[in-house]
């Protein structure tokens, strides 16, 4: 009998992160299905199935598989969370809401996070298996980057977060700069971005200057030749790529980085990005190795080995997930279901 994961979302970009899991499920000859209780559902393709919550308890999945933060927890099935992104700085704990059985990090720097915390609580198991969103990105990756275009394409790129988001403190210099016609630029941010933000840098539009809207913001890296971020996890997986980011702020900077602190150092360190100076570079390429040491493209098929191997020990941690009443509560509110949790 095949195997029935369901993957759940409750953010568009949870389609760009789980369907290569879908992909390696389908290979193996088992079935997918989809829940989605935010944006998402609509951009499903005509061979994704959307569930409802009574379809989902019917159909049995053997594991539900989240990118999301909580999972509703009256799903049958193991809850596997497989993150969002890349550690941009935040406390790692903040992930632990007591819906998951098992955490699957993306390197080794997650996975001391994680596992130490599964130690301490007890309450959920860990497996490094790499990040599977970026399967068929970390396919296609050469050894090196290509050469810088001329004129050179730069990636802006901003979290949602008011303190953490450069984007309204740097906006007159990248409406400065997206004028001269010297650089070219493609601005996205994440879904979650204040729309007032998003609106003044949409009308910066000209032809040097393109808002993107990707869900997937791995399809632009292959068009850039450097990033401009702040604290986001995306500017983590663009060094995967080798190529330079200039940050405002970050929360970590290191060596990897050309961190700034003021907008009148922003064009100056865009330069020296372009110019790739060698030992910016060694950098770049040894944070990159040591945050992600997968480059096979095969994440999502070490997350599906680790769910058989959690089941093939038990299916249990050694103390059960907390109460967590309040957070089920509004996980309830939001769906809208209200009857039994157990099947």
């Amino acid at each position: 009998m095949p195997k029935h994961y369901l993957l759940y979302g409750s953010e568009r970009y949870a389609l760009a992160i789980l369907r290569p899991i879908q992909a390696a499920i389908r290979a193996r000859g088992d079935e997918t299905a989809w829940f989605f209780d935010g944006p998402g559902a609509a951009d499903l393709a005509p061979d994704e199935r959307l569930l409802t919550v009574q379809e989902v308890r019917q159909w049995n999945p053997y594991a539900v598989i989240t990118s999301s933060n909580a999972v509703p927890h009256f799903f049958p099935g193991v809850k596997v969370e497989t993150f969002h992104g890349f550690d941009a700085g935040k406390p790692r704990h903040i992930y632990i809401r007591g819906f998951f059985d098992l955490y699957c990090t993306t390197g080794p720097r997650d996975t001391a996070a994680f596992g130490e915390l599964s130690r301490e609580l007890g309450h959920f198991a860990v497996a490094e298996t790499g990040f599977p969103k970026i399967d068929p990105f970390m396919a296609g990756l050469g050894d090196a980057p290509e050469p810088v275009r001329q004129p050179p394409v730069i990636l802006y790129h901003s979290t949602f977060s008011p303190s953490w988001s450069a984007a309204p403190v740097l906006y007159d210099e990248i409406a400065r700069l997206s004028r001269s016609g010297e650089w070219r630029w493609i601005v996205t941010f994440h879904p979650k971005m204040d729309p007032e933000v998003v609106a003044k840098y949409k009308a910066l539009q000209n032809e040097y200057l393109t808002f993107a809207e990707n869900d997937n913001i791995l399809d632009l890296f292959g068009q850039v030749d450097m990033m401009c971020s702040d604290t986001s996890s995306a500017l983590n997986e663009f060094l995967l790529t080798y190529k330079p980011v200039v940050t405002f702020k970050n929360r970590r900077p290191g060596p990897q980085l050309i961190d700034i602190d003021d907008p009148a150092q922003f064009e100056p360190a865009i330069r020296r990005a372009l110019s790739r100076p060698p030992e910016l570079m060694a950098a770049v390429r040894e944070f990159a190795d040591q945050l992600h040491p997968y480059r096979d493209g095969r994440s999502s098929e070490r997350v599906l080995d680790a769910i058989d191997a959690f089941v093939a020990a038990g299916g249990r941690s050694r103390k059960p997930k907390p109460m967590n009443l309040w957070r089920k509560l509004k996980l309830r509110k939001r769906i809208g279901y209200w009857g039994p949790a157990r099947v």
